[in-house]
């Protein structure tokens, strides 16, 4: 998807630049936008334009990038997930609150929460999305029509887990189910790799590293080689997972990964967050050596996991290490500026040092190391060359203001109301705030609706047969009023 070409200029009073090395901060800047592309970047710029923008008393970044997002189920977590984890499984929501909440939601509702998600990862200032779910052609058709970049991944996997009395999880295998979602992926890239002008392409996602097969695995690598794509898989992302695969193969998760050869600089680990060495696991080292040896990109999806206890230990370890480290959305709230901030405190709270990581780090990962680990140099940064994402931020606010640092701003204080305009492939998507694609009353009851409907279906879906009020209680009774 192309918009029709025009050129144009933003005169910015801070642009967050790329010198062909790092992020700099260029002090009132011209941008030029030709057609899909940025053609300059500098201080001076004279020749002609169809318009120019004044943005002397704004913010230009690059546009954010997550690499890790389920576009058609992440906002029916509200309400439901939050203060719930059983200890037992070592407090993750995978194996008791997924399944219910992925049983009872009906295809309307998923398609609901695609639009949903589009809106609300634009508004927040995202450019760039890579996607794992089920519902690939709507997302590849949605993606034109809200104007956001999408890396599309159509989930498959050879088995499923389940726990049938709430003590301990089992799996149970299909493998022909795992091979006829390999067929849909190669079907989707076919269909849909390189749509609306290369807005859309695919990415090819065996669900989890414990739900698959060895040899689905490597079939799905060598798909995604083939199609010169990344490969993304759910990675060490629980305490049973991880026990599971030593139980198995004698190996943790990565290293398993590692043997059968589909860790490379083309694979994107989502989460990669209960590894040897942590806490978690009482596990020797080594992990994080191997994924920096390989060269794969890690999608750290920090909010999914801090809000029941857990950290990555930690952001700095990784990136130290050398892993290319990139930021992912996951769960709700879609917002990769929450993720930077979340990332950043997450980090420096294990490391117990403000040094630790910084909002550099943690915009980089946003931006660069999104880009990286997709295999692209024409994303995340503000170079000619570069694809025209941007994002304008306000600089007088309640989230920006008093600006010396923007960078520091938009990471610790931002939120998405801060966002003016967001362009995507040279088109604007938002402007003044709003998404403009976007109809935001029918979209909100439509996934209002789409909650009205899924939970009274959950107690069917629970292994103990509990309702939702049984499964996730509100968090205050409710009161008749009488005294």
């Amino acid at each position: 998807m192309s918009a029709a070409h025009r050129r144009f200029a933003v005169r910015a009073g801070w642009i967050v630049a790329f010198d062909g090395h790092a992020h700099r901060v260029l002090r009132d800047g011209v941008v030029v936008v030709d057609g899909e592309r940025i053609d300059y970047v500098g201080t001076r710029f004279d020749g002609p334009v169809d318009e120019t923008i004044d943005a002397r008393d704004r913010v230009l970044t690059p546009g954010l990038i997550s690499t890790h997002a389920h576009l058609g189920s992440s906002p029916l977590d509200r309400s439901f997930v939050e203060d719930r984890g059983s200890p037992q499984f070592w407090y993750s929501g995978l194996f008791e609150y997924l399944p219910v909440r992925d049983g009872a939601q009906d295809l309307e509702g998923t398609l609901a929460c695609i639009d949903f998600s589009m809106a609300e990862l634009l508004r927040g200032g995202v450019t760039t999305v890579l996607d794992i779910g089920r519902q690939a052609d709507a997302v590849a058709e949605r993606a034109e029509r809200f104007g956001l970049r999408v890396y599309e991944g159509f989930s498959f996997r050879s088995g499923r887990w389940l726990t049938r009395d709430g003590r301990r999880v089992v799996w149970e295998w299909d493998e022909e189910a795992g091979r006829q979602g390999l067929r849909q992926a190669a079907r989707f890239i076919e269909m849909h790799d390189g749509a609306h002008g290369d807005f859309v392409r695919a990415c090819v996602s065996p669900a989890q590293v414990d739900t698959c097969t060895e040899d689905l695995l490597r079939d799905a690598k060598r798909l995604a080689d083939d199609a010169r794509r990344p490969f993304t898989v759910h990675t060490s992302q629980s305490v049973v997972e991880f026990n599971e695969m030593l139980a198995r193969h004698g190996k943790t998760p990565v290293a398993w990964l590692d043997e059968l050869g589909v860790l490379t600089p083309t694979t994107i680990l989502g989460h990669a967050i209960i590894v040897g060495g942590s806490s978690w696991t009482n596990y020797p080292p080594g992990d994080v050596q191997t994924m920096a040896e390989s060269g794969c990109s890690v999608a750290h999806a920090v909010w999914v996991f801090a809000r029941r206890g857990i950290l990555m230990e930690s952001f700095a370890l990784y990136k130290t290490a050398g892993v290319n480290m990139a930021l992912g959305t996951d769960t709700n709230p879609q917002s990769v500026i929450e993720a930077m901030r979340w990332a950043a405190i997450a980090s420096k709270s294990v490391e117990r040092g403000t040094h630790a990581t910084t909002a550099a780090d943690v915009f980089d990962a946003a931006t660069l190391g999104g880009a990286a680990a997709l295999g692209r140099d024409d994303l995340g940064r503000i170079a000619p060359g570069a694809k025209a994402d941007l994002v304008l931020w306000k600089a007088s606010s309640w989230g920006m203001t008093p600006l010396r640092d923007p960078v520091k701003n938009i990471v610790y204080n931002a939120t998405a109301e801060d966002v003016d305009r967001v362009w995507v492939n040279g088109r604007l998507a938002v402007d003044g705030g709003r998404v403009l694609a976007a109809d935001e009353r029918a979209i909100l009851a439509a996934l209002q609706a789409a909650g009205d409907r899924m939970w009274p279906r959950m107690a069917q879906h629970d292994w103990g047969g509990r309702d939702v009020d049984e499964l996730s209680p509100l968090t205050y009774r409710l009161w008749d009023g009488s005294v």
